[in-house]
């Protein structure tokens, strides 16, 4: 079964030090502060190992990728 990912940041948790942009540019953007914006919150397959990558470097653990319903 194929379920899609869905992509949030925990904005209290979040620094602003714009890792996940640097890693994720595809789906993540910096706004004027330097704090990650969602450009687009589903995560397309051919970007789930990046984006795998992006929440396993996130230094505050406050990029996350949920699973949804396909």
């Amino acid at each position: 079964m194929n379920h899609a990912r869905s992509l949030r940041i925990d904005r209290i948790a979040c620094t602003g030090q714009g890792l996940c942009a640097e890693l994720l540019p595809e789906l993540i953007g910096l706004d004027e502060w330097g704090y990650p914006v969602i450009k687009d919150r589903a995560v397309p397959d051919h970007l789930r190992t990046h984006t795998r990558r992006a929440v396993a470097a996130c230094p505050r653990l406050a990029l996350h990728a949920d699973n949804g319903p396909a």
